[in-house]
């Protein structure tokens, strides 16, 4: 990963409170589990910036390296790694997503 591409995701994880790197957008989602994500974001009225690694490989490849996670989507809450699909699904039903988005609300 090039240092640009490391610093651009660096600065976007950084700099919005909820962060999710997807395939798509929340409006048009490339695929079932970006989709999923952004669909639970929804459901907990909670913004979030969206970053469509479709739109150039090296992101997509770069956040791979940047969380040393393998997959997309990638979800970062204050500017810490969450997880991919399963891990906020999981959290989501067992109602720790809620918990760690709280503040989040009542900053909106």
């Amino acid at each position: 990963m090039s240092d640009s591409v490391a610093q651009q995701i660096d600065q976007v994880v950084k700099s919005n409170d909820v962060v999710l790197f997807m395939k798509g957008t929340p409006d048009f989602p490339q695929c079932g589990f970006s989709q999923r994500v952004s669909a639970i974001l929804n459901a907990h009225e909670i913004p979030f910036a969206a970053v469509n690694v479709l739109l150039n490989n090296e992101v997509r490849e770069g956040i791979k390296a940047y969380s040393d996670w393998p997959t997309i989507p990638q979800l970062y809450v204050k500017a810490e790694f969450v997880g991919g699909c399963d891990i906020v699904t999981e959290m989501h039903e067992a109602g720790e997503l809620e918990e760690l988005l709280a503040p989040l609300k009542k900053e909106g």
